[in-house]
């Protein structure tokens, strides 16, 4: 399988050096050519130095043959426009987009986006820690 990411942060680098370990070919798009050492001097995939929503250079990241897109920048507005280019204008099977507001991440997932909310995941995590611990309290009912 061939994957575009786009970001190389903590969770781009450590999704495409995954898929590396696991056999897929995976090129990284990030605007900042610093990112490439997140990946590793040894990384074997490709790395494309630019904007995302420059379709120039998702071309030349391959998009054209992409089986999976995963937008994961800081940015959820990039991350969702350059995920509905990728399923939309490339027509990319899988497309993963990372959106840390709820609502937001709610609504395109309702319109076909395989979205991703680590802030929804973090707000059900803690409150299901803090009921175990309420739950665990003889005084707390």
């Amino acid at each position: 399988m061939f994957v575009v990411v786009v970001g190389s942060g903590r969770v781009g680098a450590s999704i495409a050096r995954s898929l590396i370990d696991d056999g897929h070919d995976v090129s990284v798009i990030d605007q900042n050519p610093e990112a490439l050492q997140r990946l590793g001097d040894d990384f074997p995939g490709d790395f494309v130095q630019g904007v995302a929503l420059e379709t120039t250079v998702l071309e030349a990241a391959g998009i054209q043959r992409a089986d999976a897109f995963v937008a994961a920048t800081h940015g959820d507005n990039t991350n969702i426009v350059i995920a509905q280019i990728a399923r939309d204008r490339y027509e990319v099977d899988c497309v993963i987009v990372r959106v840390m507001d709820p609502h937001r991440a709610k609504f395109y997932g309702e319109r076909g986006l395989i979205t991703v909310c680590p802030t929804r995941t973090a707000i059900e995590m803690m409150e299901g820690a803090l009921r175990s611990f309420a739950a665990d309290r003889p005084e707390a009912a």
